[in-house]
């Protein structure tokens, strides 16, 4: 058990979530969220979480959804697992508008993948402009990643890449999925997206980081690469 955790002081669900507790896991995980405080963070390892998640939605998924703000860091992964159980698209929306207040990473962000998304992109489309004009960091950053998922094929429309260059903001994370949103862009609507880093239409580190992680990709060729590498500012 962990240390400086009274037994007698976790509920059941955590009681659990620290008997699938990995402390070489935790100590890898642990640096790749130094926003989150060592005390919240368990060490279960993702595999273990999907598959608690889906027993515990079948059993308990009411009350915990209601638990909130939750206590551990995994507890808020688990809440996101089993929100993608969910196959109702009002109910599912409701649901995540009410536990973003408490997200405080980019890994629980980006880990809500609902696969009732995919069926819901005409509904979906004016959500995520909705949590883009929220202003919390984490509304943002879910906002942005549901355009990139779904809009950047045969959904896209050009107001995706003018809302994403819009957003404003001196967080981190934020400014980290704006250039991620135009990475992926380039990518898939290179044409499109060429535009505003020709122009320079993004601040200037999210310009160089977008074309920093598009470099990265292997969905894009050598001499695209190239030319990216041209438009860098200094």
């Amino acid at each position: 058990m962990k240390r400086g955790v009274c037994v007698d002081d976790l509920t059941n669900i955590q009681k659990t979530l620290f008997s699938f507790s990995d402390s070489e896991y935790k100590e890898f995980h642990r640096k790749l969220i130094p926003g989150v405080s060592e005390e919240r963070i368990i060490g279960v390892r993702t595999p273990v979480l999907r598959k608690y998640a889906k027993e515990l939605y079948r059993k308990n998924a009411e009350n915990f959804f209601n638990d909130l703000p939750h206590r551990f860091y995994e507890e808020d992964n688990l809440h996101a697992f089993m929100l993608e159980q969910l196959s109702d698209y009002d109910e599912l929306v409701k649901r995540i508008d009410d536990f973003l207040p408490y997200v405080d990473n980019w890994a629980t962000c980006d880990m809500m993948s609902p696969k009732c998304f995919a069926k819901n992109t005409d509904k979906l489309y004016k959500d995520a402009f909705r949590w883009i004009d929220c202003g919390h960091t984490y509304h943002i950053r879910f906002g942005l990643c549901m355009l990139m998922k779904y809009y950047l094929d045969e959904n896209f429309k050009i107001e995706c890449l003018e809302k994403a260059a819009a957003v404003k903001s001196d967080e981190y994370y934020v400014k980290m999925a704006v250039a991620w949103f135009f990475a992926t862009a380039l990518t898939y609507k290179y044409s499109e997206t060429l535009p505003y880093i020709k122009e320079q239409k993004l601040e200037p580190w999210i310009h160089n980081k977008t074309i920093q992680k598009a470099c990265e990709s292997y969905r894009i060729s050598k001499e695209i690469k190239e030319e990216l590498k041209t438009y860098k500012v200094k």
